[in-house]
């Protein structure tokens, strides 16, 4: 149904170019602004931050988002443009002028991100010599990827190639986010592009569902930022016959793939992290409650200190399952530390514990099941693990 083109990056779904700059927001030389561009207007939908804090980006964006055309979006990281007032909503409506202007388009149809550090006014100096000087091209997309990072240490890209009986578009994707990680949309950034022909309708329903299952089911510290947002751009370049309700499964299996992997991505990602931690949930009386239960455990600081210790300590996890509030029955209950049962119908199962403390060394995922067994309903989570150096990184991190 759908192929990872190798390299993949935002600008290889037709029609969308991009480019990077250092700017001087950061330091060190780093790209910190960045572009997207549309050759024509695009069909567009987004969600953003549940933080009743919304960063000035957020406040723009979702406004310019209700017409639903938009044509650019300009990104910045470094600085958040968080809690700075009517500056920051004037610097904001700046950013989208200035691109509008450099591309010949209309303000309205740009969107604004910036990601980085709270409460410090942007530096509308480089922010506007970015703008000006930065070259937008179709290999522009992986400078684009690394101009939104921010304490991430890798960058965050896929495109998959989708083939619907001959008819071909793709879905791209990139995204940032390393610390204040939480499932609802967590400290994160994405922009995905396809060049699909598509209903908006459809489109807004597709996103929705995708995000459910993959960026509100991470976490890496419990932590929400004022300046989360996922958009989606379509721009129809593909020439497909038009997706929509009836016939969308084959598109929303590739964008739910490109989703739950810059998800997976973020969390592999986490400050400080070492290992990848993905919690999954069956036999719950249904789904909410599985996703309930599985965001309860991911989230949980103990699980992850046991994880990074190396400590096959199943007690932490039941204990994160028994406070998430969901159905249970102790005595039905299996749990599993990668393939290895730790806990049988409620009570502890024999196995090799220094075994396992080595097994979990020489591994950088572990998978944790807890079978309910009470009904039908499934739900995956994933996280990180919590280590001396997620304390070392935020300890210093505006200094």
């Amino acid at each position: 149904m759908f192929e990872l083109i190798p390299s993949g990056t935002i600008t290889s779904a037709k029609g969308f170019l991009a480019g990077a700059i250092h700017a001087g927001i950061k330091t060190k030389d780093k790209l910190d602004l960045a572009i997207l561009y549309s050759e024509i207007p695009c069909i567009a939908v987004g969600f953003f931050t549940t933080n009743r804090i919304k960063s000035a980006p957020v406040i723009l964006s979702q406004r310019h988002l209700l017409r639903r055309q938009v044509q650019a979006i300009v990104v910045n990281s470094g600085c958040a443009n968080a809690c700075l007032g009517e500056q920051g909503i004037a610097d904001a409506s700046e950013m989208a002028s200035l691109t509008a202007r450099k591309l010949a388009i209309k303000a309205e149809d740009v969107l604004v991100a910036s990601t980085g550090i709270t409460g410090i006014p942007l530096p509308m100096d480089r922010i506007r010599y970015g703008i000006k000087e930065t070259e937008l091209n179709e290999d522009g997309g992986h400078d684009f990827t690394k101009a939104i990072m921010t304490t991430d240490t890798r960058p965050k890209e896929i495109a998959v190639r989708v083939d619907v009986e001959g008819s071909k578009f793709i879905i791209a994707g990139v995204a940032k986010g390393a610390g204040m990680i939480h499932p609802n949309l967590a400290t994160m950034l994405c922009f995905i592009a396809t060049d699909a022909l598509i209903n908006a309708g459809f489109l807004q329903s597709s996103l929705q569902d995708a995000v459910d299952t993959s960026f509100n089911m991470i976490s890496i510290d419990g932590d929400t930022s004022p300046s989360d947002c996922a958009f989606l751009l379509a721009n129809g370049l593909a020439g497909n016959k038009i997706i929509s309700f009836g016939n969308g499964g084959a598109f929303q299996e590739a964008l739910d793939e490109v989703c739950t992997y810059l998800a997976k991505s973020i969390a592999r990602d986490g400050e400080g992290a070492t290992k990848l931690i993905e919690v999954t949930v069956e036999g719950a009386i249904k789904q909410a409650e599985a996703r309930q239960a599985v965001r309860t455990i991911v989230s949980s600081p103990l699980v992850k200190a046991a994880i990074h210790g190396n400590d096959p300590n199943w007690g932490r996890i039941v204990a994160a399952l028994g406070r998430s509030g969901i159905e249970l029955i102790e005595g039905k209950l299996d749990v599993y530390l990668n393939d290895t049962c730790v806990m049988k119908q409620g009570c502890s199962a024999p196995f090799n514990k220094e075994e396992m403390k080595i097994a979990l060394s020489n591994s950088d995922s572990v998978i944790i099941k807890v079978c309910l067994n009470l009904g039908e309903g499934t739900a995956a989570a994933w996280g990180c693990d919590l280590s001396e150096e997620y304390v070392r990184i935020n300890s210093a991190y505006s200094t």
